[in-house]
C-alpha cells in the first residue's frame, strides 16, 4: 500500500519517502488539490492509498465508512516538513504493519 499526503502536507514528503513508500503520491499531483475530502476518500480507496493528513476530518468520514482507505492521522501542531518526515520515518515499521493488517483502520502519530 502508499501514502497520498493530504494538501496540508507539502508534497515534498512523497518524494523524500519514496525509499521505504515507494509509489506515494500528494493529492496536487494527483489533481486533487481543493478537491473534497470526500473525492480524495473516494480516490484514495480506488487507488489502493492510505491517507496520511493533519486533518481530523477523514477521521470523522473513517469513522462514518470505515477503511479502506486506512488514515495516518499526524496530531501535531505547526511544524516543518522535516519534521513530519522525520515522524513518518521513526514510525515506518507501525505505518508498514497497519497497511498489512486488516484489521487496521489507521493509527494517530504525535
Amino acid at each position: 500500500m502508499k501514502l497520498l499526503f493530504d494538501e496540508n502536507l507539502s508534497p515534498r514528503l512523497a518524494e523524500r519517502l519514496q525509499d521505504i513508500f515507494p509509489a506515494s503520491s500528494h493529492v496536487d499531483t494527483l489533481r486533487l488539490g481543493n478537491s473534497s475530502d470526500e473525492r480524495v476518500w473516494a480516490a484514495a480507496k480506488d487507488g489502493n492509498f492510505a491517507i496520511v493528513t493533519k486533518d481530523a476530518d477523514f477521521q470523522d468520514i473513517a469513522t462514518l465508512h470505515g477503511a479502506p482507505p486506512k488514515i495516518i492521522w499526524i496530531r501535531r501542531g505547526n511544524c516543518s516538513t522535516r519534521d513530519i518526515e522525520a515522524i513518518l520515518r521513526r514510525h515506518a515499521e507501525e505505518i508498514t504493519s497497519c497497511l498489512m493488517n486488516p484489521d487496521c483502520a489507521g493509527m494517530m502519530l504525535y
